[in-house]
């Protein structure tokens, strides 16, 4: 009789964490189902990104779903809105970023928690994180525990006993501390893409929010940045 290694949903954005994210639940022995979103954000770059990661670790399948934020706006990354460019790290971390999407994680664990009932998957992991990005209200780990907690109430598989685990291997990581674990992983980090404001030919801005916690990032780790060689 052959082991079948039990099923994980993964939400993968293509950046560092979610990356990961992804290379720690395969790592952990689990099949591993990627869902990414196309939500017409400025960045859709990063999608590119995302199905090339999902190859190299070897998912099961990769799933991208379509829904249009734009239509509601009201944020950096959905809107006419100007990304932020050259913040100091105290200032990233006052309030909460107009680069927040109204929502994200909540629609995207949403979609995730329905796939993952449809694969009788009772895992899902998303590469959340409280230290680097604090000022993101569906970050923390409160947001995480209260909707697992909705999870096991408003699913089929949770009333029949069958519990679901939101994991957030990330969530109390320094950036350098997510990198090291991903090298360790073997994680192609050449594969990733961070910026939130690319330019005209897809290259990162190497100005944004994003882009400088994640230069940060790899200097405090002491490892060169592959996507920048």
């Amino acid at each position: 009789m052959t082991d079948v290694a039990p099923k994980a949903v993964v939400l993968l954005s293509g950046g560092i964490d979610s990356t990961t994210t992804l290379a720690i639940a395969r790592d952990e022995g689990l099949a591993c189902y990627a869902l990414s979103f196309d939500y017409n954000q400025r960045h859709r770059v990063e999608l590119e990104a995302a199905a090339n990661v999902a190859k190299a670790l070897g998912v099961i399948d990769h799933r991208i779903v379509n829904i249009d934020l734009r239509a509601f706006g009201g944020s950096a990354l959905t809107d006419d809105i100007d990304v932020p460019k050259d913040r100091p790290p105290e200032v990233m971390n006052e309030g909460i970023p107009i680069t927040y999407v109204p929502a994200r994680n909540t629609i995207f664990l949403s979609f995730a928690l329905a796939y993952a009932e449809v694969l009788s998957a009772p895992d899902i992991f998303i590469g959340v994180n409280a230290i680097d990005y604090s000022g993101y209200p569906d970050c923390r780990p409160q947001y995480i525990k209260a909707f697992e907690t909705m999870s096991n109430l408003a699913t089929k598989m949770g009333v029949e006993g069958r519990r679901i685990t939101i994991h957030t291997p990330l969530i109390d990581l320094t950036k350098a501390q997510i990198i090291k674990r991903g090298i360790d992983l073997g994680v192609d980090y050449s594969l990733t893409f961070s910026c939130y404001d690319p330019q005209s030919n897809d290259e990162p801005c190497e100005h944004c929010d994003s882009c400088l916690l994640r230069a940060e990032g790899f200097r405090a780790a002491g490892i060169p940045d592959p996507a920048c060689t």
